[in-house]
C-alpha cells in the first residue's frame, strides 16, 4: 500500500480498485500531472477507468488532504502528493516542466519579511516562472 492509499484509509475513505490505481499512478509520478495525464496513465493499467472517475477521485483526494492541486498558469489543475516536505516550484514557461526546489536562504528571507511586517509566517507557496537563459 502506498502513502496515498494509507492516508485515504486512515481518513476512512473507501478505496475502490480504481481509486487505488489512481493513487498508485500519482504516487509513482515524478512530475505534476493533470487529470488527463493521470487518466492516460491509469487507463494503461485499467482500461475501464473513465476520465470522470479520475476527476472525482482527485477531488476526493484533495478534500481528504492527501493531494495538493496547483494552478501553474497553463489552465490545467496539476496534482502532487501532499507531504510534510516543503518545497517551492519553478515553472518553465516554454515547456511547462515543473522543477521542485528548496532554498534555505529563501526560507529565511520569507520569515524575515513576515516578521518585519509584524507577522509570524504560518504557511506559504512560492512559484517562480521562467524561460531558459540560453533562449532568446
Amino acid at each position: 500500500m502506498d502513502r496515498i492509499e494509507k492516508l485515504c484509509a486512515d481518513r476512512g475513505m473507501r478505496m475502490t480498485e480504481q481509486r487505488r490505481v489512481v493513487a498508485r499512478v500519482l504516487a509513482s509520478s515524478q512530475d505534476h500531472p493533470d487529470v488527463e495525464e493521470l487518466h492516460r496513465r491509469a487507463h494503461a493499467i485499467d482500461p475501464h477507468i473513465s476520465i470522470a472517475t479520475v476527476y472525482r477521485t482527485m477531488r476526493l483526494f484533495e478534500e481528504a488532504g492527501v493531494v495538493e492541486r496547483h494552478d501553474f498558469g497553463d489552465g490545467r489543475s496539476r496534482y502532487e502528493e501532499l507531504t510534510d516536505d516543503h518545497h517551492d516550484h519553478l515553472i518553465d514557461t516554454k515547456t511547462g516542466r515543473v522543477i521542485e526546489f528548496f532554498d534555505e536562504e529563501i526560507e529565511k528571507l520569507k520569515e524575515a519579511i513576515a516578521q518585519r511586517l509584524g507577522y509570524r509566517l504560518i504557511g506559504h507557496k512560492l512559484e517562480l516562472y521562467g524561460a531558459p537563459i540560453d533562449e532568446n
